[in-house]
């Protein structure tokens, strides 16, 4: 071992140890009481593995805009950490789709992580330390955003019941530049207002997010009117959401795969985005249309089949199966 990586080891170590007695000591000012849940706001961050990431960068470049991994293009937005190698695609000042290579075997889904924002990441350590979930905490070097456990730390990940990896970070405080003050993702803009993925196990999902998260019921609905195939839960103080794809087989194909794990991006007119689309050199055969949400959507698939789902962000008719019982994007939670 050279010196240069003995003081790097004992650099970390120590700065490990300052954050746990600093844990510890928030442990011991809060044992008299339960940790309540911080707020959980709004989806930032949804990474998509992918077997070819020049293939795949070129199809969200035509999709979302250019792949904006480097510094001068990072201040324009709130929170975003550096991510070296990563190709990443801004979908406004709030959010964005970054791209990592799948690894060997290439897992069934992916969708790799959904990165959520809660408004005190304090607050979460202790809350799920309480309610006896298991998480990681993540050091990350040179970020942008401050709302920290500990020195260095500016992330919290959990696995869900299924396996899904959710990441939750501080929403961006300090420091802003004043040229651009923190703002909320405005309603008329693209945004990401979903992901979903496949899930086998609807009840221990259900748990996992409502029962302990907080998570909303927002809509469900499926290709019949008597039965359920998609599970729609808001965050708990926001309007985006995840959707459970159950009903799913086991033996599901890739192609079927990718249709069920997706994002999707909302808009305000599809029939502008499909043109704008093509302008930008896509050149798929799939036409908007209105789906059993009562939403207009437009469908396309990456170079892996992952599906990027265009949609509307109100709907145009009512929907089948069930009502809606939250807000829209665009509107107050």
């Amino acid at each position: 071992m050279s010196w240069k990586t003995k003081v790097s080891w004992k650099i970390e170590a120590s700065t490990l140890l300052l954050v746990g007695l600093s844990l510890c000591a928030t442990h011991s000012l809060y044992a008299g009481r339960a940790p309540k849940r911080p707020h959980i706001l709004h989806i930032a961050q949804v990474t998509v593995l992918s077997t070819d990431i020049p293939a795949a960068s070129t199809f969200y470049a035509k999709t979302l805009g250019p792949d904006l991994n480097s510094q001068a293009a990072a201040r324009d937005c709130n929170w975003c950490e550096t991510l070296p190698g990563n190709p990443f695609f801004i979908v406004n000042r709030e959010q964005m789709v970054s791209l990592a290579v799948a690894p060997t075997p290439v897992p069934s889904n992916l969708i790799g992580e959904v990165t959520l924002v809660t408004d005190d990441l304090s607050e979460l350590f202790k809350y799920l330390t309480a309610q006896k979930i298991q998480f990681t905490p993540k050091l990350i070097s040179g970020i942008r955003h401050w709302d920290m456990i500990g020195i260095g730390y500016s992330a919290l990940s959990v696995i869900d019941p299924e396996g899904h990896r959710i990441r939750f970070i501080g929403k961006a405080k300090l420091p802003i530049p004043p040229d651009r003050p923190l703002m909320p993702i405005p309603s008329g803009e693209q945004q990401i207002i979903h992901a979903g993925f496949i899930v086998h196990d609807r009840a221990a999902i259900e748990h996992f997010y409502k029962d302990i998260l907080g998570f909303r019921p927002y809509w469900h609905g499926g290709m019949k009117d008597d039965q359920t195939d998609w599970v729609s839960m808001q965050v708990p103080d926001g309007v985006d959401w995840l959707e459970f794809m159950v009903n799913v087989s086991p033996d599901a194909d890739q192609r079927v795969r990718g249709i069920m794990n997706h994002i999707a991006i909302g808009v305000t007119d599809i029939h502008a985005t499909e043109a704008q689309l093509r302008k930008n050199g896509w050149t798929g055969t799939e036409q908007p249309k209105i789906g059993r949400d009562g939403k207009w959507q437009l469908n396309l698939y990456d170079p892996d089949d992952t599906r990027v789902e265009f949609m509307e962000f109100t709907p145009t008719q009512k929907p089948c199966c069930s009502e809606y019982t939250g807000p829209h994007p665009g509107q107050k939670p």
